[in-house]
């Protein structure tokens, strides 16, 4: 494969990453055409779009498609302007390590992740028996993607992957998914009212898109299907546990840690200038290919550390650009809410929530709204 997982679809912000500071949380699975979808995410008049499913179906016949499944798989579907509205508006930005790591390994996501590894020991026990992939690390992906399965995405994917093979932008690649979906509805592994996921196509608990759910999903179960959306997350662990171990993963080796503690030897990375430094081992280049991010991978195996109960990372921080320290931020969030701002928690993440926050308070001390925060704005909150 040419391509991680998910990097042709999406930014790092998007993996199932949701800061108190100011993310969205993405909607939880419900049934293709549900009222639970925002209006922009629900089939709209298009000409344009109609006239190119047409011709789209000529095309999908030619590579084995059959009728019958494109009339079902079409069925009830359209147009999503949302899809489009959020592929074009993806912001491309940095988020320090820090930050990155108080979202992928919160406590919230440490403790539940914790109690998904104890209530699905036994399945997880029997994915690393077969695969030779950890039974944390798999955990920690599952929980990065989607909180577990609590957050999988309630999209229906042809309209998803037909809207962004239509609108062109990556028109050659997301028809490439839409081929990939409409062969997973002939396979029968699931319907087409229930093959849903993120607005731009990724599926199931760890979210695979379509062309990697071709290549990798696994029938666990033995139940006769691939079927990543059940409740039951068995076939997407195993399917999770598929993928890395087919893109090389060395049963036996640890991903790396941090430097004086407990770290295997490797090659040494500090991602974050001033701020702790990791020992890495091959195994972190595999989690990559899940997606090509250093902080990806760090907090995938951070977050695998403190699910089997590892402790937070030792090494401090420096501050950031305002000179502001995470205690700092956590106390600023909590002063700003105690005041009424609300910064929608406190995690030291000072995300769109807590500059709205800030920027409301500093207008209402008659001081420039820039919405940054700051050690004099900390002071004056007492």
């Amino acid at each position: 494969m040419t391509l991680t997982r998910r990097a042709a679809i999406f930014s790092i912000s998007a993996f199932g990453l949701v800061a108190c500071s100011g993310a969205t949380p993405p909607t939880r699975t419900r049934a293709a055409g549900s009222t639970g979808l925002p209006a922009d995410l629900r089939p709209a008049p298009n000409a344009a779009y109609d006239a190119w499913v047409r011709s789209f179906r000529a095309r999908a016949s030619a590579q084995g498609i059959s009728n019958t499944t494109l009339t079902a798989a079409f069925r009830g579907t359209g147009y999503l302007p949302g899809v489009v509205k959020r592929d074009r508006n993806q912001t491309e930005f940095t988020r320090t390590l820090e930050d990155y790591l108080s979202i992928a390994a919160s406590d919230e996501r440490v403790s539940k992740g914790r109690a998904a590894y104890n209530r699905h020991r036994a399945t997880l026990a029997a994915v690393e028996a077969r695969y030779g992939v950890p039974a944390n690390i798999v955990t920690a992906i599952w929980g990065l993607e989607s909180f577990y399965g609590e957050r999988r995405g309630n999209v229906p994917v042809i309209s998803a992957t037909s809207t962004l093979a239509f609108d062109g932008r990556r028109g050659a690649f997301f028809e490439k998914q839409l081929i990939a979906a409409l062969k997973i509805l002939q396979s029968g592994d699931i319907t087409p009212a229930k093959l849903t996921g993120s607005w731009a196509g990724a599926m199931g608990h760890t979210q695979f898109i379509p062309t990697s759910y071709q290549a990798f999903a696994v029938d666990f179960t033995g139940d006769g299907r691939r079927d990543i959306w059940s409740d039951d997350p068995a076939d997407s662990l195993a399917s999770t546990a598929a993928y890395l171990s087919r893109n090389g993963w060395s049963k036996g080796v640890k991903w790396g840690g941090e430097v004086g503690n407990g770290a295997p030897s490797g090659r040494t990375l500090q991602p974050q200038p001033g701020g702790p430094r990791f020992n890495v081992t091959s195994n972190f280049n595999v989690i990559k290919r899940y997606n090509n991010s250093d902080s990806y991978a760090i907090g995938v195996g951070h977050l695998a550390d403190r699910i089997t109960g590892g402790g937070p990372i030792r090494a401090e921080f420096p501050p950031d650009e305002y000179g502001l320290k995470k205690v700092d931020r956590i106390r600023l969030q909590q002063r700003l809410t105690a005041r009424g701002y609300d910064t929608g928690g406190a995690d030291g993440v000072i995300g769109p929530n807590s500059r709205k926050a800030i920027e409301a308070y500093q207008k209402s001390q008659g001081l420039p709204a820039t919405g940054d925060p700051s050690l004099a704005l900390l002071a004056s909150l007492g």
